[in-house]
């Protein structure tokens, strides 16, 4: 067993001894693997959707806090990610991944929800509230990809994601964080394999040749209370995705640029986070 994947078993293994459901379900023909804590709050279902080269597991700091507020935390580990089988492989990956979020969603939760997205998870969010409103009660935009970028742009962020070796996979990591965490770096050359997973390859390239993004029309159509957070010290996404959602996003959502998140606060700041995850839905009502 590769170090990696022993501390992915050994996180698992600590939740499920906390009392988080660790289920494998067969989902539009693929093996998904998902978590599920029942909470204590009368808030509805918190779903947490991971980003490009994530997992369920990233969320794992911020479960329980959310499960004295919220009725049920789900988060899924999206095809190719986590333990969930390889299933991600030429043109239309990226709409797979989609088609089996809802899928899973709709199998899984099965009612409306506070769907929160991180980066790619974030743009299948607000995919899966503009397709099926009926089942996002709110969303919560973590440093969500998905804005339609200038060529070039757009072709550096895919670049970075091209990570062939130890020192390429250490710069990438910092990126990920407001000030990166000193095991990730020294453990820099096993990080690399979480960046070069065939899903990873395979979503960049299909990402790269469709151009595929969010258009104004889709965020538009956000009828649901939203909130974006932004991190301060967001180094991977380019600082024109924050103003493409800004020009785009509906009048009613909420924008807030937060002061030490990185690109993944749920990791590297989770009690900020779920304190203005909670704040937001107090003050929508959920």
């Amino acid at each position: 067993m590769d170090l990696m994947g022993g501390v992915q078993k050994m996180t698992r293994q600590m939740l499920v001894a906390r009392g988080v459901r660790s289920t494998v379900r067969t989902v539009a023909g693929q093996s998904v693997h998902s978590y599920e804590l029942k909470g204590q709050g009368k808030g509805p279902p918190v779903v947490l959707v991971h980003g490009l080269g994530g997992s369920a597991n990233g969320f794992s700091r911020v479960m329980f806090p959310l499960g004295r507020r919220f009725s049920r935390v789900l988060a899924m580990d999206l095809p190719g990610h986590g333990f969930s089988t390889e299933f991600c492989a030429g043109p239309g990956c990226v709409r797979g991944q989609f088609d089996t979020l809802r899928a899973w969603f709709e199998q899984v939760a099965g009612e409306p929800a506070f769907v929160v997205g991180n980066s790619l998870g974030g743009a299948m969010a607000v995919n899966l509230a503009a397709e099926v409103p009926g089942l996002v009660r709110a969303l919560g935009l973590v440093a969500p990809a998905g804005a339609a970028l200038p060529q070039e742009t757009f072709d550096a962020l895919l670049s970075s994601f091209a990570v062939e070796t130890t020192e390429e996979a250490r710069a990438l990591t910092r990126r990920l964080f407001h000030k990166a965490p000193l095991p990730l770096l020294l453990l820099s050359s096993e990080m690399r394999k979480f960046y070069a997973t065939p899903a990873v390859q395979a979503l960049t390239a299909d990402a790269r040749a469709t151009r595929a993004s969010l258009t104004p029309e889709v965020l538009q159509r956000l009828t649901m209370p939203v909130l974006l957070l932004w991190g301060g010290s967001e180094r991977l996404l380019p600082s024109e995705t924050l103003d493409y959602f800004r020009a785009h996003l509906p009048p009613h959502a909420q924008v807030q640029v937060v002061k030490g998140f990185g690109h993944v606060p749920q990791m590297e700041r989770p009690d900020e986070l779920v304190a203005r995850l909670v704040g937001f839905a107090d003050k929508a009502g959920l």
